[in-house]
């Protein structure tokens, strides 16, 4: 599956530098709804008039509000950077974090409207009740599956100003998957027997995901398909990223690291270029020398899950593009 991060790494004097410059609120996303998340709203100290503001959008799998995984803490990086050039951000524990056992009770129905649309669009509504705030102004920001998912939200309730979709495919997911486990096979040593077996499985689940829009939905609830369950992925399929963008008129950032092993830049991003070419909305940006986690990074462990795990921050070339971005829209 995607792994959705961003970086926030950096020592005690970075911190407190950052809480100087931004103010930060507990809040509590769908209160007196059965699935209540804990979060954080990040403002701009001293700030005299209503602001633009941002929902961050996590990725796959379950996450606090942070995002926090391996050394980064991504989220809190982004909210403060924004909140630096004067836009307000809200994150939260993502739903499967906060109530994973009750969850995995109805593994088998949920989808991604239960593990991440709806919460988001109670984000979103919770932003524009607040009067420090410019309802008009909420934008979207998800990044990996987030931002393949940011469209979706968008067109579903969340009613935002503008969608910016960080390190996202038009592909299904599934495609993903399969990419990343090929990749995978390929930097382990193994006998080539042992190879054999294991492309061969991972060609099974590659049939199965090729078949999952004809299977009923009681087939596929029965199904996986690279460990994701079948019914997840089919129903995602019917509201992909690429259909509604291109239906879209409202403006859309969306952004690459050139670097990235997880979503590629010569396969996703150049597909979005090809797809969007002619639409006037929308703003493709690449950054050369980034990864998955807009973070450069060179070393022995680049082009692995090892780099992760070295310290780094998001490149701020990248949050003051989307900071630009978005206060030049009207």
């Amino acid at each position: 599956m995607l792994i959705m991060l961003l970086v926030v790494a950096g020592c005690a004097n970075e911190e407190k530098v950052f809480k100087e410059e931004v103010v930060e609120e507990k809040i509590i996303v769908g209160e007196n709804t059965e699935y209540e998340l804990n979060g954080t709203l990040t403002l701009p100290k001293d700030n005299q008039e209503a602001l633009p503001a941002v929902v961050l959008i996590h990725g796959s799998g379950p996450s606090d509000q942070d995002e926090t995984a391996f050394a980064y803490k991504p989220f809190r990086d982004i909210a403060w950077g924004l909140a630096q050039q004067g836009i307000a951000v809200i994150r939260y524990d993502k739903r499967t974090y906060a109530h994973g056992n009750k969850m995995a009770q109805q593994i088998s129905e949920i989808t991604v409207y239960e593990e991440t649309v709806e919460d988001a669009i109670r984000a979103a509504q919770l932003l524009k009740k607040d009067n420090r705030i410019d309802e008009n102004k909420v934008f979207v920001v998800g990044h990996s599956l987030g931002g393949m998912l940011a469209p979706r939200i968008d067109m579903q309730g969340g009613n935002f100003a503008g969608i910016i979709m960080l390190g996202s495919s038009p592909r299904p997911l599934w495609e993903i998957a399969y990419d990343q486990n090929i990749a995978a096979l390929k930097k382990q040593e193994m006998r080539e027997s042992s190879r054999k077996q294991q492309d061969r499985l991972i060609e099974i689940e590659l049939e199965k995901a090729l078949l999952l829009q004809e299977m009923t939905d009681s087939e596929a609830n029965r199904t996986t398909v690279f460990g994701i369950g079948g019914y997840y992925l089919k129903e995602m399929e019917q509201f992909s990223a690429k259909s509604i963008i291109l239906q879209a008129e409202k403006p859309i950032l969306i952004m690459q690291g050139e670097d990235d092993f997880q979503v590629y830049y010569e396969k996703d991003f150049k597909l979005w270029q090809e797809l969007l070419e002619e639409h006037k909305n929308v703003t493709l940006v690449s950054y050369p020398k980034l990864n998955h986690f807009f973070v450069q990074y060179e070393g022995q462990e680049k082009g692995t899950i090892d780099e992760y795990m070295v310290p780094g921050n998001v490149d701020l070339n990248v949050i003051k593009d989307i900071g630009d971005w978005i206060l030049k829209q009207k």
